[in-house]
């Protein structure tokens, strides 16, 4: 049984927002930052636009209020908001002097004294007459009416000083409008509090409503249901009151990474693994194709009798190439790999380092998705190296407190987790500016500034290309995808390319798309 329910239009319906899209926008943010908090905050912020229609950002509501607020600034003015009042006063005042003046003694002279002697502002006077005997009994009277006011006078006396002068408009209003007025301000100043601090779920919907119309209040519903959907459909957790990806969002981040880095750069047909080692040929049932020459010969009995008694359905059959049909076949071999990814303080410089985390990121969902029997592993280089763990990868960031890039012992650690997972097939993809400057020698770490702007630290280079020959000598292949193109970087990566005898891709944070493939094993250039 299906149900089916229907709401009024109230345009917050304009945005119908899948959760898969929704976390894409906050990917989006997370790939400028190394904080899924701080992506969180700035989704919350911003906004998004889908498909031409905007989500509202707390920052898009915080200038409507402000606006609001200097609107309001413009048209009026509180110069005299407590003449009403001041008058009253000063009318009841001049009751009660009348009734003096005709009084004698000494206690009427301290009365009339005493009134000359209050203060000028309007509620301090009124406070300075609550033990005061009154002798006119009407003056008595307006008093009494008077200071049931006296909190609102006092709270709108404050307001006029702190806030008087920015309210210099044509408009000039009397009592009741000032303080019409200034509960506005204070629940604008509400709002734009809840607004600063994020508190989304808590703020006033109706009250946003009544400042700033029904299109904002709409736009705060959106926004309420972009980060709703995200929450719950898993992609994200929270630990100490603060935001995380969950191991969903994760493995969300690592395949939106894929298909915007490596779609338009891996040319194989699905499931292809370019290895020097193949297994044996799997046999996939559920798909089939036409014959075609060097395919294996793994066919499709009934269909392929079928075409034939579809073109003549009379024995004997006649069998000709183009009706033969083959089971689609996978050759499976395992691989290990180790991918490491550049850390260092040079990373941060061009935006390097968000295009490196992004191409580990799709690198990590390319492995575990197509190939689940491969064994891989990240390791992060900066000063040193560290293993790097998947829930690590997306929240990952350069290391300003240890600024050096020592790829020599990102070597190292790779292959002792490769010696850890023999596989027929093992190597290494770098990701990297290519510019080594600290290195490991007899147990002692050494740091030294390559010898000028862009270019080689000699000694760090000669300790990584030795490293280099170790790891060749094992049978590791080292891929690198360099983030620096520049005349001596490429030199030294091309060096260290032809020792190994793997490949290096060459490409600048802002031309992902554009890479040179330098393959030394066929000895040619060309542009993929």
């Amino acid at each position: 049984m299906h149900l089916l329910r229907y709401t009024e239009w109230d345009g917050s319906q304009r945005v119908q927002l899948s959760p898969e899209r929704a976390f894409e926008k906050l990917a989006e943010y997370l790939s400028y930052t190394d904080d899924v908090q701080q992506a969180w905050e700035w989704l919350m912020r911003h906004g998004a636009d889908f498909d031409g229609v905007r989500v509202m950002g707390l920052d898009d509501f915080l200038e409507q209020l402000r606006e609001a607020m200097r609107e309001r600034q413009r048209q009026y003015s509180l110069d005299r908001a407590l003449d009403p009042i001041a008058e009253r006063l000063e009318e009841l005042l001049d009751l009660e002097r009348a009734a003096l003046a005709d009084a004698d003694g000494d206690a009427a002279a301290a009365k009339r004294e005493r009134l000359e002697q209050l203060s000028r502002r309007v509620s301090e006077a009124l406070e300075q007459l609550r033990d005061y005997d009154f002798e006119d009994a009407d003056a008595r009277a307006e008093y009494e009416r008077l200071v049931e006011e006296l909190d609102n006078v006092r709270a709108l006396e404050d307001f006029q000083r702190r806030f008087g002068e920015f309210f210099q408009g044509p408009t000039a209003l009397d009592y009741e409008q000032a303080l019409e007025l200034m509960r506005e301000m204070q629940r604008l100043k509400q709002l734009e509090d809840d607004l600063l601090a994020g508190r989304l779920e808590t703020l006033d919907l109706e009250g946003l409503r009544a400042m700033l119309g029904d299109e904002a209040a709409q736009g705060l519903q959106q926004l309420r249901q972009l980060l709703l959907v995200v929450q719950r459909a898993g992609y994200l957790g929270t630990r100490g009151g603060r935001v995380q990806l969950s191991p969903k969002g994760m493995r969300k981040i690592g395949q939106l990474a894929l298909r915007d880095i490596y779609q338009g750069l891996l040319r194989d047909r699905a499931g292809g693994h370019q290895a020097d080692h193949r297994g044996p040929a799997d046999v996939r049932p559920e798909d089939t194709k036409p014959y075609q020459f060097g395919d294996a010969l793994h066919v499709d009995v009934a269909r392929t009798l079928r075409h034939a008694l579809a073109r003549q359905a009379r024995a004997p059959l006649h069998l000709r190439p183009d009706d033969f049909e083959v089971y689609e076949t996978t050759h499976s071999t395992t691989s290990s790999t180790v991918l490491l990814l550049d850390m260092s303080w040079s990373m941060s410089w061009e935006g390097r380092f968000a295009a490196a985390k992004k191409v580990a990121l799709a690198m990590e969902s390319l492995i575990r998705s197509r190939f689940p029997r491969d064994y891989f592993a990240v390791v992060g280089f900066y000063t040193r190296a560290t293993e790097l763990k998947l829930r690590d990868l997306p929240e990952a960031s350069w290391n300003m407190g240890d600024p050096f890039t020592n790829l020599q012992d990102g070597l190292r650690l790779a292959s002792e987790l490769l010696r850890k997972h023999p596989s027929p097939n093992q190597q290494m993809i770098v990701v990297t500016d290519g510019q080594p400057t600290a290195y490991f020698s007899r147990g002692r770490l050494y740091c030294e500034w390559p010898l000028s702007f862009g270019g080689i630290s000699m000694r760090a280079a000669q300790e990584t290309l030795k490293e280099v020959e170790r790891v060749t000598r094992s049978g590791v292949v080292i891929n690198t995808f360099m983030l620096d193109d520049s005349p001596s970087l490429r030199a030294f990566v091309e060096r260290m390319t032809k020792i190994n005898r793997g490949r290096a891709l060459f490409t600048r944070p802002d031309r992902l798309g554009e890479y040179l493939l330098v393959d030394y094993i066929a000895r040619k250039r060309k542009r993929v």
